[in-house]
């Protein structure tokens, strides 16, 4: 095992992969603006609860330089903080929710993953691995998401920017896109989008899909995995 960061890790997809990465025996720092959710997984294992908005770049800096100070080095990030704006018609959109949108969903995974590799690349051994969560949304628009599916689109060109980057220095680089896991955000993006209820799964399998990218060695990479529900119709979301 070694050392994972995982952002958004007080709720959902985040709090999943990140007790049951402490559950196999990883050391885990658990990064959202809740602190007090952020304790109660870190508590599960060797864990670092560490608040930090990933929209702001000197949080980051301060929270990843924490990881550091506590585990010496960085293995692994889960690039998972994310949130859904209400669901609008493009001329709806307001510019204030788009720009939160960006701010978490684009700005927040860049500033994460620009920390991480700078630790990856200068660490010893060098080099670890990112794991950026997309969504299915990257590859199916979900009605009325304009904010939300322009920001997982450029994370998959983000993805594959970072694992050519990566190649010179150990560092590796993949995507887990996720389709209708049981979690606070799908229910309000489903009740937000006025959609009847969709196929879901636990989202346990989620955090299985992840550990298992996680496992590899720096050698192979998942460059993209898809996990859905079995029952979810690939396309045909709008």
């Amino acid at each position: 095992m070694g050392v994972m960061v995982v952002t958004g890790a007080s709720a959902g997809i985040g709090r999943a992969v990140a007790e049951a990465a402490l559950a196999e025996g990883w050391q885990v720092a658990c990064l959202a603006r809740s602190e007090d959710k952020l304790a109660e997984v870190a508590a599960q294992g060797d864990g670092l609860a560490a608040a930090c908005d990933v929209s702001d770049a000197a949080a980051v800096e301060r929270a990843f330089a924490e990881v550091v100070a506590k585990f010496g080095r960085i293995d692994l990030l889960f690039n998972n903080a994310g949130m859904f704006p209400p669901a609008a018609l493009p001329d709806e959109v307001t510019l204030e929710d788009w720009d939160a949108c960006i701010a978490v969903n684009l700005t927040g995974m860049f500033l994460c993953a620009r920390a991480a590799f700078a630790q990856m690349r200068k660490q010893t051994p060098r080099g670890g691995r990112i794991i950026n969560n997309g969504s299915i949304s990257g590859q199916v628009p979900r009605a009325k998401s304009l904010a939300y599916t322009t920001t997982k689109h450029a994370i998959n060109g983000m993805t594959k920017q970072i694992a050519l980057d990566g190649r010179d220095f150990d560092i590796a680089c993949g995507q887990i896109d996720v389709g209708n896991a049981r979690t606070g955000l799908l229910a309000n993006m489903d009740a937000a989008a006025t959609k009847t209820a969709e196929p879901t799964m636990d989202v346990a399998n989620v955090a299985r899909s992840v550990l298992h990218m996680a496992s590899l060695p720096l050698e192979a990479n998942v460059l993209n995995m898809t996990v859905m529900a079995s029952a979810m119709p690939f396309v045909g979301r709008g």
